[in-house]
């Protein structure tokens, strides 16, 4: 923990590898095992979680906690809660992540909001907001969509534009845009 540290202050490691490749980063926490593994200098990010914000090396002000949460993290200001929420997250910033597997492929797509369980699980588009079991679960490619609900929107995948409330509200959809249920 903390093996390389040479100018970095107030960083905190826990954990076999937490911190391992830190040099000039200040004020993060690393808590398990390679949390912030590869963080250089990157400040202000917190990691609770075997492999949590692993790659991480540069980014500053994430917050990863979970097995896997962020982990291949370039980004910044991104917050990912449960395992393999944002773990697959590159260089996107502005995103929220909280359930398991929440917004799990997401690599560039940026400003999107997941709460539940594969909420946004596919998504790689920007501005999304899905609050529910797999709202907007098969997304890939459709942006600027709101879906709050279990399974709202939850075979969207190219879609933009729509705002889906209710459990299974607009679930049929999957190219469509500009609708409101």
């Amino acid at each position: 923990a903390l093996d390389a540290n040479t100018t970095g202050t107030f960083n905190t490691a826990i954990g076999d590898e937490a911190l391992t490749n830190n040099t000039e980063g200040n004020r993060n926490v690393g808590i398990g095992s390679f949390a912030l593994a590869a963080n250089t200098t990157g400040d202000a990010n917190t990691a609770i979680g075997d492999g949590a914000l692993d790659s991480n090396t540069t980014a500053s002000n994430n917050t990863a906690v979970g097995r896997d949460a962020l982990y291949y993290n370039t980004g910044g200001q991104n917050t990912a809660v449960g395992a393999h929420a944002l773990d697959a997250n590159t260089t996107a910033n502005d995103n929220t992540a909280v359930g398991y597997n929440a917004l799990t492929t997401n690599q560039t797509g940026a400003s999107n909001t997941a709460l539940g369980r594969s909420a946004l699980q596919n998504n790689t588009a920007g501005d999304n907001v899905a609050v529910g079991y797999y709202a907007l679960g098969t997304n890939t490619s459709g942006a600027n969509n709101t879906a709050v609900g279990k399974s709202a929107l939850s075979l969207s995948t190219t879609g933009a534009e729509n705002t889906a409330v209710g459990g299974q509200a607009l679930d049929a959809n999957t190219t469509g845009s500009y609708n409101v249920a």
